[in-house]
């Protein structure tokens, strides 16, 4: 049994000498410089520091200076504690196998007949996987910067050595794990998603093939494996026959269906409807994982009052001291021109904006439209300014060096930014806006913009966020706006902005999903489980 303990631990160690994957987060920076002695009780055993070294982890050495080089999980309770929560850390979407949970539990099961040799070298390896587990838990498993180039959040301030001295001065590890574990509504929700994912039975339904769109009292063959789909997935009562006639009853699961995916709820089964109902319970799973994981990265407290957006939901949120008192619809970025994740706070209303052509809009839309007709921008009210900020005339624009002029739209309904703007900071150079494309909120696929995030009723959420009815009612913005003059009006509340992105959660016991418009839940998956 010694050989074979030895030969665990001897696997540990050649485990943890891999180069790590760049996608990893580093979190060798977050140790305090110091640390509070951790206390220490029980038959402490002295550690070799040769032995953390073949970790080449400062945090992990850093504890263990703290404990002054001695073992620390001498209790029997905190070590079934710590190695029963890795065991279910699946349960919050966590890999078991990054934890070595297999090695652990064979360990903690011979605990009494270990060596002292065996009982240090455990003691190390429960240690550094329990930190690897908070941090996860805490900040991620990936590190979004390494994985995005529009991926502009501050990575959160979490300290694992501080939370297992706290651990140890308690006593009491359940009371740790609670406190620090994500606060986040939605995050709890995907919890409970992928708890409630795992109590369905194995999908083995074949895929939908329809060759054109069902309505109402259609007959079709392929509506004996979309009810078995609504079935599987609970919109459909079990009692309704599995035949070839498109039902009433059948027609309100479809409805029922398209509402939990974010489609339009028309009952009519188009290729959107297939598409979703095409999707495994695999498929389903790993989405939830991946969005765990993207909350995670989220993990901070939310100011008191803020707008929210989460992109592949088309939707704007402004929540005020928990309640929200503004929903709207919003239009972003395309796949090729992706709205960014970011975290900033409003500063500045603008009435009738300017609109400044950027580099990517001009190097790919107004250059090839000029070329075909010089009055293109004219006929957009767009001026052209040469580096002196003289006017140029169409006929004198040089199209072989389109960078060196500025274009600028004159204010009023037909500015792209329709007639107001948000501010905040942020180094995409993306802010809120109106738009002088108005129909397009009416459409289900909202990914339609370069980048910016246009909204719904702007001077309606507008008057919210400059919060003073007396100065700013909406008389007072309508005459503002009708001078078609710019006019700067700076934010006085503090309000916070999340462009944030996920696509799924539950409520009340319903799996809801939305499209993964960015191709990215699959791919960050796959590297979670790489």
């Amino acid at each position: 049994m010694t050989k074979f303990c030895l030969f665990i631990v001897g696997c540990f160690f050649l485990g943890c000498q891999k180069e790590v994957p760049k996608t990893i987060a580093s979190y060798e920076n977050i140790a305090p410089k110091t640390l509070s002695k951790i206390r220490v009780t029980g038959n402490a055993l002295p550690i070799d520091s040769l032995d953390l070294a073949l970790f080449d982890s400062r945090i992990l050495t850093e504890f263990y200076k703290a404990s002054g080089y001695k073992t620390v999980w001498q209790s029997d309770t905190n070590r079934k504690i710590i190695v029963e929560q890795l065991l279910q850390s699946e349960q919050e979407g966590l890999n078991p196998k990054d934890f070595h949970v297999d090695n652990l539990q064979e360990l903690e099961q011979k605990h009494a007949s270990l060596t002292g040799k065996e009982l240090v070298h455990y003691d190390i390896l429960l240690t550094h996987n329990f930190q690897k587990y908070l941090i996860q838990v805490n900040m991620g498993k990936l590190n979004p910067t390494n994985l995005y180039t529009d991926w502009d959040l501050k990575q959160p301030h979490f300290d694992v050595n501080a939370v297992l001295s706290e651990g140890f001065a308690t006593n009491s590890f359940n009371g740790i794990l609670e406190k620090y574990h994500p606060k986040s509504v939605t995050y709890n929700s995907l919890i409970k998603a992928l708890a409630l994912i795992n109590t369905y039975p194995v999908d083995r339904l074949k895929p939908i093939i329809v060759g054109q769109k069902l309505v109402l009292n259609d007959t079709n063959s392929s509506l004996i494996q979309i009810k078995k789909r609504l079935r599987y997935w609970n919109d459909l009562g079990g009692k309704d026959s599995l035949n070839r006639v498109y039902n009433k009853k059948t027609f309100e699961a479809v409805k029922r269906f398209q509402y939990r995916h974010g489609l339009i709820s028309d009952g009519v089964i188009g290729p959107g409807t297939v598409v979703a109902l095409n999707f495994t319970k695999t498929q389903r799973k790993e989405q939830i994982i991946a969005n765990l994981e993207r909350w995670r990265w989220f993990n901070q407290e939310f100011n008191e009052n803020y707008i929210l957006i989460n992109i592949p939901n088309y939707s704007l949120n402004v929540v005020e001291k928990q309640d929200t008192v503004v929903f709207r619809k919003v239009v972003v970025g395309t796949a090729k021109r992706r709205t960014p994740i970011l975290t900033s706070a409003l500063k500045t209303v603008v009435f009738n904006p300017t609109w400044t052509v950027p580099p990517t809009i001009l190097k790919e839309d107004v250059v090839p439209a000029m070329m075909r007709n010089r009055n293109y921008l004219k006929n957009k009210s767009i001026t052209i300014y040469d580096s002196n900020g003289k006017e140029v005339s169409p006929n004198q624009w040089n199209a072989s060096k389109p960078n060196n002029y500025k274009y600028i739209q004159s204010p009023g309904m037909g500015n792209s930014l329709g007639v107001m703007k948000i501010l905040f900071p942020n180094n995409h150079s993306v802010y809120l806006h109106d738009t002088n494309h108005r129909n397009l909120f009416g459409m289900h696929n909202r990914s339609l913009s370069s980048g910016c995030v246009r909204v719904e009723n702007p001077l309606e959420l507008a008057q919210q966020v400059l919060n003073d009815s007396e100065k700013w009612s909406k008389q007072r913005i309508d005459s503002v706006v009708a001078t078609k003059k710019t006019n700067y009006v700076k934010i006085n509340k503090n309000y916070a902005i999340y462009l944030w992105y996920w696509t799924a959660w539950s409520e009340k016991n319903k799996l809801y999903f939305r499209t993964d418009i960015y191709k990215l839940d699959s791919e960050l998956y796959s590297k979670l489980r790489n």
